[in-house]
């Protein structure tokens, strides 16, 4: 202290190595509150050790269902507040994100997914929310932009040839997918012809056809592990009567035998089987637990 005075601290003056670990106390959507409070904290908050992932698990769409395409309506506060969040968030990540996950019901716009693959380029793991507002072109764009995804999880596909050509051609280290809708002879045969190095495969709680198991375990020379659980197994494809499978027959599990990882449940007792069965293969997930969803028994890809 001098003539009196006291010497006084800023908080932009903090060491910016005890600020990140001060930081580092928030919830990663908090950090917008910091950033705004000088230019030294708006540096912390970008620091790459808090955007490795971007977890938007907890952000869903204020919508309705309608009945024509593309099926849901939402809220325009709802959109405008999802374009500022993605503004903040990718601003401040600059381009360290490595896994991003979309809640399930968050439906993105065009613009605002390629907005996001822009500002993502090192994405390897992403999580895809619902399809309904996402044009292949707009899909195809952004997986254009992640050369090194090697991860995806996401919705059914209505054209699954269009995406898994773009990811076969654009990603030459894609390994793993989820698929969170049907797995039909069509879906099975388009992973064989455009991912034949695909390792990691789960298509848990949806209808699959023993024919469209087959084309898998003999088509995708490279597969490790396979994820059935909870499907309804039936003898022939749709649009077929649907003759369900109560267990799989020994040529099957002769197939599935060089696999690393077989996940398979069948059981009358399973209350996610029972989800299925009482869905009858189209797991409509917001009537269950709010994090269902996010489930899978390969571990790599639960959330």
């Amino acid at each position: 202290m001098e003539g009196g005075d006291s010497l006084v601290r800023r908080w932009e003056d903090l060491d910016s190595d005890v600020l990140v670990k001060i930081l580092q106390s928030f919830d990663l959507l908090d950090l917008t509150g910091p950033a705004q409070v000088c230019t030294a904290w708006q540096l912390a908050c970008s620091d790459q050790v808090f955007w490795k992932m971007l977890d938007l698990s907890v952000l869903k769409s204020n919508f309705i269902k309608i009945p024509f395409e593309p099926y849901v309506y939402v809220d325009s506060q709802s959109d405008k507040s999802l374009t500022r969040l993605l503004k903040i968030y990718l601003n401040l990540s600059r381009g360290s994100i490595l896994t991003l996950i979309f809640h399930y019901n968050l439906y993105v716009r065009d613009d605002q997914l390629t907005y996001t693959a822009e500002r993502c380029p090192r994405l390897k793991r992403l999580v895809m929310p619902a399809w309904n507002r996402i044009e292949e072109t707009g899909i195809c764009r952004a997986i254009r932009m992640w050369e090194d995804l090697e991860s995806l999880t996401m919705p059914s596909i209505e054209d699954p040839p269009c995406v898994m050509k773009e990811i076969g051609r654009s990603c030459k280290n894609f390994a793993e997918l989820k698929i969170m809708g049907p797995c039909d002879l069509l879906f099975a045969s388009t992973l064989v012809e455009y991912l034949p190095n695909l390792k990691v495969l789960s298509v848990r709680c949806t209808v699959l056809s023993k024919p469209a198991l087959v084309i898998i375990l003999e088509g995708l020379k490279k597969l490790e592990v396979l994820n059935i659980s909870h499907c309804l197994i039936t003898e022939v494809p749709p649009p077929e009567p649907m003759e369900i499978l109560t267990e799989l027959d020994e040529s099957i599990l002769e197939k599935a035998s060089r696999l690393r990882e077989f996940l398979t449940c069948m059981s009358d007792s399973c209350i996610t089987c029972q989800h299925t069965r009482n869905d009858e293969g189209l797991l409509r997930w917001y009537r269950y637990e709010e994090d269902l969803w996010k489930v899978d028994e390969v571990k790599s890809l639960a959330i």
